[in-house]
């Protein structure tokens, strides 16, 4: 910063884009105090040769230089520029020179206080250099000596005022900083709450509404069947109907326990994989559903990662994860993903049971999922007299927790719904280093952008 545009600046800090404080009764109160400690002053001192007892105007003199001190947290600089020249001249006129310095001395420390330390440093020197300019000038040589001589706590005052000011900036900065500290923890409170609110909706959504849903188909099976020829009732049927009912209540029972376990927990529980897509895909055909399921998780390569020095242990003696590769959290995600696709095929395909094809496939680093159903017949549209529900956006939310991407609409060659997922075999690291792995394992908030949505899919 070049010293031409930094003195103007200096002299003018904290006259304007801050507010400035109103001049208070403990501000009127201090000039009035000072005023009648001059008075004092100038009163009961002696005469000296280079001076004598102010006169009408002396007094005058005296009492702006104190008036001046109103000003003083308001406009600093005013107050000193202006009581610098009431005390100037009465300097000037050789009444009692020790009379204003309480005012100086105020004027002083509130320029240093109100800062900055630029514009405390360049005026002093002024103020200082002004004043015995303008003695010397009028020819009074024992005063230009007193005002020298006095001129130890004229830099005395401001050195105060500025150790003032550092301090209390210091201790505001703390405060700042333990303020700034509380609020972010107590946001970080806040989104960690919602997280968790957000992951329980998912995870009860998935679970409770995979297993209404096939209640529900099979309970309609059930009731078609007594319906439909009550002479002619086959009971084989209806109690395979019935037997599916409490197949699927009992695993809902099992996995809604899990879910709670996991709730309940601080070190995380068991979380679905990829060894419970086939019965996910036994549950959508004991609903009517035809299934073909596809599920391909082998490397591509066949060269083994471990050293060939030390043989790999046997496959069924090695974690799910390690025999294809595939992380829990991404497990997690495939098996939710699938298991509301399922689900939404199911209710929406129709009396007949769709046809719904699921792949599962490993390329190279990459969990391909695909999704299709061949959709609700005799022209019935999908999702027609239906609000939007939470499906789609939970498993877009899914997808995403693990660094993934997620896509779905109605298939562009036929009829039907497709859901396409690739999601990495190992989800990146969180962003955050405190952040808890629960919540990326059960499908926490995003840390990718959202992908383009397709034509035709969803919200």
């Amino acid at each position: 910063m070049h010293l031409s545009s930094a003195l103007p600046r200096a002299l003018t800090a904290g006259t304007s884009g801050i507010p400035r404080p109103k001049v208070s009764r403990n501000d009127v109160a201090l000039a009035v105090l000072v005023l009648v400690e001059q008075s004092f002053v100038a009163a009961l001192l002696p005469e000296a040769g280079n001076s004598h007892r102010p006169d009408v105007l002396g007094w005058m003199l005296l009492t702006g230089s104190a008036l001046m001190l109103v000003w003083r947290r308001r406009a600093p600089m005013v107050c000193l520029l202006g009581m610098v020249g009431f005390v100037a001249v009465y300097h000037y006129l050789q009444y009692i020179h020790v009379a204003p310095i309480p005012s100086s001395v105020v004027a002083l420390y509130a320029l240093a206080v109100a800062g900055p330390r630029l514009r405390t440093v360049v005026t002093v020197p002024l103020v200082l250099g002004t004043m015995i300019t303008i003695i010397s000038m009028a020819g009074k040589q024992d005063a230009v000596a007193t005002m020298v001589q006095s001129a130890g706590w004229i830099v005395a005052v401001p050195v105060a005022g500025e150790v003032v000011r550092v301090h209390r900036a210091y201790v505001g900065a703390i405060t700042e900083r333990a303020e700034r500290a509380e609020r972010t923890r107590e946001e970080e409170a806040a989104r960690r709450v919602a997280e968790e609110r957000l992951r329980i909706a998912r995870d009860l959504h998935d679970l409770l509404a995979h297993s209404i849903t096939l209640i529900g188909v099979q309970t309609s099976v059930a009731a078609h069947i007594l319906v439909a020829d009550p002479d002619r009732l086959d009971r084989t049927a209806v109690a395979s109907a019935l037997d599916a009912i409490a197949d699927t209540c009992r695993e809902a029972r099992l996995e809604l326990r899990t879910t709670l376990r996991v709730l309940r927990a601080d070190s995380g529980g068991p979380l679905p994989d990829l060894a419970g897509i086939p019965a996910l895909a036994g549950a959508a055909e004991a609903a009517g559903a035809r299934v073909c399921l596809s599920l391909d998780l082998a490397p591509e390569s066949p060269e083994s990662p471990e050293s060939p020095e030390r043989p790999a242990p046997p496959a069924q003696d090695r974690p799910a994860d390690a025999r294809h590769g595939v992380g829990p959290a991404v497990q997690a995600a495939a098996y939710r993903i699938v298991q509301e696709s399922l689900t939404n095929a199911v209710r929406h395909g129709g009396a007949a049971g769709p046809r719904i094809e699921v792949e599962i496939r490993r390329e190279g680093d990459t969990l391909r999922l695909r999704v299709e159903d061949d959709g609700p017949h005799a022209g019935k549209a999908r999702g027609a007299g239906r609000t939007e529900g939470f499906g789609i956006v939970g498993m877009r939310e899914r997808a995403r927790s693990v660094g993934g991407t997620f896509t779905a609409g109605p298939r562009p060659d036929g009829p039907g719904f497709a859901v396409h997922a690739e999601l990495p075999l190992v989800p990146p690291a969180p962003p955050e280093p405190g952040a808890e792995p629960e919540a990326a394992l059960a499908g926490g908030p995003p840390h990718v952008p959202a992908p383009p949505a397709r034509k035709g899919e969803p919200a």
